[in-house]
């Protein structure tokens, strides 16, 4: 069965199985002292257009924790959207790990936060009695499956610098953000002014796995020994390494993401077919947000399933995956119809 609940759900690249397989022979180095870890670090650098700082992690609460972690002290406050996935889905994570105060924004109709939002909690600087605010985390592609454009992004990393603070990107669907703008990686992120990236691979159709990405370097003085102490360090990194080796190689990442995309754009074109059906979030990248009857419910999850986001209004997310099929779509659709 092809569920529309999450990206989660979705097995394995076929291209990242078979690199998974061709690392598995042979004894090498731990820790990422091997030549896979180190060549697939130089790929990263080439497509980065950047000397960057990358490590490899095991999850995406493990990324964004060591992003955070590096970038913070115990003291200070994180920014971040109130949809935002380290403020709701990552249980007390951020907050036991890091030991910082994390200040939820209004994230704006579209999943984003706007400049007059974060510049309105830029606030009592120096002040002994409240959390120093050092990091503004965002989510690229948003919470909404929204996505940031690189104009949007400069300018959200001005206003965090002006303010002294570090700019983190939670990118766990940052490969479908940069299929839909049809842009570089590079755009969003090197150019755009990330100084920190929660790369994701896991949502993107690799096995396990993501990668913290560091552009400013003065977040590279602890993050090594901040990866071991939150317990991201893999003895065996090379089947992490391996995996984004074939996704960065000849952009493998598009192929996937841009289908992903698309398989929601048919879902969109479908649902919207139906006049029970309220579309309630722009259709940017991989996932659609509606809502739809109640009564649809039980019929539709018992062969697709899906999330409800928001039980009072009967929103739902409808999420796409690289193997989503139109096969899929088209069942989706007969079984609307039936309903409608």
């Amino acid at each position: 069965m092809k569920s529309f609940a999450s990206d989660n759900y979705a097995g394995v690249i076929p291209e990242v199985m078979e690199a998974l397989s061709r690392v598995n022979t042979d004894h090498v180095r731990s820790y990422g002292a091997d030549p896979v870890t180190h060549r697939t670090v130089e790929l990263f650098r080439s497509t980065f257009g950047a000397d960057v700082d990358v490590y490899f992690v095991f999850n995406g609460t493990g990324a964004n924790l060591l992003s955070i972690s590096s970038a913070t002290q115990s003291y200070n406050a994180v920014l971040c959207a109130d949809t935002s996935h380290i403020y709701n889905d990552e249980s007390s994570a951020p907050e036991t790990f890091t030991g910082c105060r994390f200040f939820p924004l209004h994230a704006n109709d579209h999943g984003k936060l706007d400049l007059e939002t974060i510049r309105a909690r830029l606030i009592r600087k120096g002040d002994v009695h409240y959390a120093q605010t050092a990091v503004l985390s965002i989510t690229q592609a948003t919470e909404y499956g929204t996505v940031y454009t690189p104009a949007e992004l400069k300018a959200i990393a001005a206003v965090a610098h002006d303010a002294g603070l570090y700019l983190h990107m939670d990118g766990s669907r940052f490969f479908n953000a940069a299929a839909s703008l049809d842009c570089r990686l590079r755009d969003i992120s090197t150019d755009a002014g990330i100084d920190i990236l929660s790369l994701g691979g896991t949502k993107a159709g690799m096995m396990f796995g993501e990668a913290v990405v560091v552009f400013n370097k003065e977040l590279s003085k602890h993050i090594a020994f901040k990866h071991k102490q939150i317990i991201q360090l893999a003895s065996k990194t090379r089947f992490i390494a391996a995996q984004f080796e074939a996704m960065l190689t000849g952009e493998l990442w598009r192929k996937h993401a841009q289908h992903a995309n698309r398989m929601a754009g048919q879902l969109h074109k479908y649902l919207i077919e139906h006049p029970s059906v309220k579309i309630t979030k722009p259709v940017e990248a991989n996932a659609i947000f509606a809502e739809i009857p109640r009564h649809w419910y039980e019929p539709l999850q018992e062969h697709f399933p899906f999330y409800v986001w928001k039980e009072d209004t009967h929103e739902v997310r409808l999420m796409c995956a690289w193997d989503t099929a139109e096969e899929d779509i088209l069942k989706f659709a007969d079984a609307l119809g039936r309903l409608s």
